[in-house]
C-alpha cells in the first residue's frame, strides 16, 4: 500500500514542474503547473495574481539555452516550447505598447506600463531631448517619493537616484527644479499618467529593436511600434512604414524581407540579415503579431501566415488574441472597484534599479570614450570601450541626442546626450536595441543604459542565473554586425547557390511532370477528348513508333536481364 502511494506521488511529481516569472516591479511569482499546461494557463495565473484585466498588452518572455529570446505562445504547451529542463524562469513584459497609454482604463494597467517604460528609459530604448528627459525623470521621482520635503531631501538629492545610466550634474539640477516647483501636489497616479503622456510623444516609444545588417553589411536595428515598422541605423531613423503601407513580411534562413506599398503605388522591398535563423524567425513572428494587433479591425480577420515559397516548406504562424481596437472596446466595458496598487518597497532590479539605487555617474571622466555600467548588486562603476552608432529622435527636434565625444560633451554640457549610451539594447525588456558609435554622452550613456550590458543581463535574468553588469550580447551583436566584413559576400553566395538549387528543382520537377504526361498519353486508355486529339496527330504517332516503343523495349530488356541476374545469384 505504501509503495503504491509512493509510486503514485512520484508520478504526480513527474507530471508537474515549477515555474518562476519575474514581474515588472522585479518581484517574482512562483507556481507549480502541470507538464501539459499551455502558455495561456500560466499567463492567466499571473494576471489573476496582479488583478489585471487589460492583459492583452502583456506577454511572457523567455530565453532559450542558445540565448535566443522568445515570446511564450499561449496556445502551445509550455514544456514543449522551452528547450531546457525545469524549473523554468521567465519575465512578464509589455508585448504590445498601448497607442495611448495615459488613457488606459485601469490604474493598475497604467502602472505596469509605467514600469516598463521606466525600464526602457533606463536601458536606452527610449530616447528623447534633454529637456524631455528631465521632465520624465521628475515624474518618476514624484511618483515614487512624493512631494519635495526640505527636511527629508537635502541639496543634490536627485544625484542619489538613477533614472538613466549616465547623466550630468546640470540634468540632475533640472530634474530637482522640476520636481520641487512644477509637480508639487501630484499623486503617484497623476505623475504616472503625465509620464505616459510625455513618453507617448517620443519617436522611440514602444520600440522593440532587433539587431540586423543591411545588404551592405552595415548594422541596423529593426523595430515594430504602435505606429508601424521602423529601421534605425547610425544616428537616425532610415525607414518608417505605417502599418497600412506594410503588405507582407517574409523570412528565409537569416534573410528578412519587408514588402510595402507607399503613396503613388510605389512598391518597395527591404532586405536585412539577422544574426541567426532563429533570431530571424523570432523577428518575423514579432512582425506578424504586431501587424495583426495594430492593423486589423477584428480578430476574425487574422489569417494563418506562412513564410514558405514555392518549393520549400516554411514556417506557419497565426496571431492568437484580440486586436488593439477590440482591446480598447473591451476595456471601456470594465466596471469594478479599482484594485489596490502597492507602489512602495520596490525590489531593486538586477538590470534596472529602482530610482533609490545607484550612484551618480558624473564622476566618470568625460574625456574617456568609454561606456559606463552600473552594477546593481554592488553599486560599482565599471568602464568599457564603446564605439557604436545610436538611433535618435529626428534631427528636426532641437535638443535631440546627437553622438559626440565625451570631451565635446564636457565643453557643450547643456546639449549633451543623457539617456542612452550605445544605441539600443534588449535589456530588461528583453529587446535588442541600437548602440552608439561615436562615444557620445548619448553613446556612453547607452552602454550602461542597457545596450550591450542589458542584453546579457536580461538573458541571464530570464534564464534564472545571477545578472552581471557587463557588455554581452549587444556588444557581440554589434561586433558581428561590424567585425565580419565578409558576411555580405557570403550571403550573396548563399543566395546564388539557393537560386541555382531552386532552378534545378524546378527543371527536375518539370521533366518529371512531362514524363508522367508522356506515359499517360502512350500507355493509358483514358478516353479523354484532348488526349485522343493528341494521340491522333501524325507527330505523336511518329514519336510513338520511332522513339518511344524502341526505348520501352530497351528498358524492358534491361529489366529482364537484371532480374535474371538476381535470380541466378539467389540460386
Amino acid at each position: 500500500m505504501l509503495s503504491r502511494f509512493m509510486s503514485g506521488s512520484i508520478r504526480n511529481l513527474e507530471r508537474e514542474y515549477s515555474c518562476t516569472v519575474r514581474l515588472l516591479d522585479d518581484t517574482e511569482y512562483t507556481c507549480t503547473i502541470q507538464r501539459d499546461a499551455k502558455g495561456q494557463y500560466l499567463f492567466d495565473l499571473i494576471c489573476h495574481h496582479l488583478n489585471l484585466l487589460e492583459k492583452d498588452y502583456f506577454g511572457i518572455r523567455y530565453v532559450d539555452p542558445d540565448k535566443q529570446r522568445h515570446w511564450l505562445e499561449v496556445t502551445k504547451s509550455i514544456a514543449k516550447q522551452m528547450k531546457c529542463q525545469p524549473p523554468f524562469t521567465m519575465c512578464l513584459r509589455v508585448k504590445f505598447y498601448p497607442p495611448e497609454p495615459a488613457f488606459l482604463k485601469e490604474e493598475i494597467t497604467r502602472y505596469l506600463v509605467f514600469l516598463q517604460i521606466k525600464r526602457d528609459l533606463y536601458h536606452g530604448r527610449l530616447l528623447c531631448k534633454t529637456s524631455d528627459a528631465a521632465v520624465l525623470a521628475a515624474h518618476i521621482l514624484q511618483a515614487e517619493i512624493g512631494n519635495y520635503d526640505p527636511g527629508k531631501h537635502s541639496e543634490g538629492y536627485s544625484s542619489k537616484f538613477q533614472f538613466f545610466p549616465k547623466h550630468s550634474e546640470k540634468l540632475e539640477r533640472q530634474i530637482a527644479d522640476i520636481h520641487k516647483t512644477e509637480l508639487i501636489g501630484q499623486t503617484p497616479e497623476t505623475s504616472e499618467r503625465n509620464f505616459l503622456q510625455k513618453a507617448q510623444m517620443l519617436e522611440t516609444y514602444g520600440v522593440d529593436p532587433h539587431p540586423c545588417k543591411d545588404v551592405s553589411g552595415n548594422p541596423a536595428f529593426l523595430a515594430f511600434t504602435p505606429l508601424g515598422f521602423v529601421v534605425l541605423q547610425g544616428n537616425k531613423r532610415v525607414h518608417f512604414l505605417k502599418w497600412n503601407e506594410l503588405t507582407k513580411l517574409k523570412f528565409e534562413g537569416k534573410t528578412f524581407h519587408i514588402y510595402a506599398n507607399q503613396k503613388e503605388d510605389k512598391k518597395i522591398i527591404l532586405t536585412y540579415f539577422a544574426p541567426t535563423p532563429e533570431a530571424c524567425k523570432h523577428l518575423w513572428k514579432c512582425g506578424v503579431e504586431n501587424q495583426a494587433f495594430y492593423k486589423l479591425e477584428k480578430s476574425s480577420q487574422v489569417r494563418m501566415v506562412s513564410s514558405s515559397n514555392l518549393f520549400f516548406k516554411g514556417s506557419r504562424f497565426r496571431f492568437s488574441g484580440r486586436v488593439a481596437k477590440e482591446v480598447m472596446e473591451q476595456s471601456a466595458k470594465i466596471k469594478r472597484e479599482p484594485p489596490e496598487i502597492h507602489r512602495a518597497g520596490l525590489v531593486p532590479s538586477r538590470s534596472c534599479p529602482s530610482i533609490t539605487h545607484g550612484p551618480r555617474l558624473t564622476s566618470v571622466p568625460r574625456t574617456r570614450r568609454r561606456a559606463v555600467h552600473i552594477s546593481i548588486m554592488e553599486g560599482l562603476e565599471s568602464l568599457r570601450d564603446s564605439a557604436h552608432s545610436t538611433p535618435v529622435r529626428s534631427v528636426s527636434h532641437g535638443e535631440c541626442f546627437i553622438p559626440r565625444s565625451r570631451s565635446q560633451a564636457a565643453d557643450a554640457d547643456e546639449r549633451s546626450a543623457v539617456i542612452s549610451d550605445e544605441a539600443y539594447s534588449p535589456s530588461d525588456s528583453v529587446l535588442p536595441t541600437p548602440v552608439g558609435e561615436h562615444g557620445a554622452e548619448v553613446s556612453s550613456s547607452r552602454q550602461s543604459n542597457g545596450a550591450p550590458r542589458s542584453i546579457e543581463e536580461e538573458k541571464e535574468s530570464e534564464a534564472g542565473t545571477p545578472s552581471r553588469a557587463e557588455a554581452g550580447d549587444l556588444g557581440a551583436a554589434e561586433e558581428a554586425a561590424g567585425g565580419d566584413s565578409a558576411l555580405g559576400e557570403v550571403e550573396q553566395v548563399n543566395k546564388f547557390v539557393l537560386s541555382v538549387l531552386r532552378l534545378l528543382l524546378v527543371t527536375v520537377g518539370l521533366l518529371f511532370v512531362l514524363l508522367l504526361l508522356l506515359i499517360v498519353l502512350t500507355e493509358s486508355d483514358l478516353d479523354v477528348a484532348f488526349l485522343s486529339d493528341i494521340r491522333q496527330t501524325p507527330e505523336f504517332e511518329q514519336f510513338h513508333y520511332e522513339y518511344f516503343c524502341p526505348l520501352r523495349r530497351w528498358f524492358s530488356c534491361k529489366l529482364r536481364w537484371a532480374g535474371s541476374l538476381l535470380i541466378n545469384k539467389g540460386d
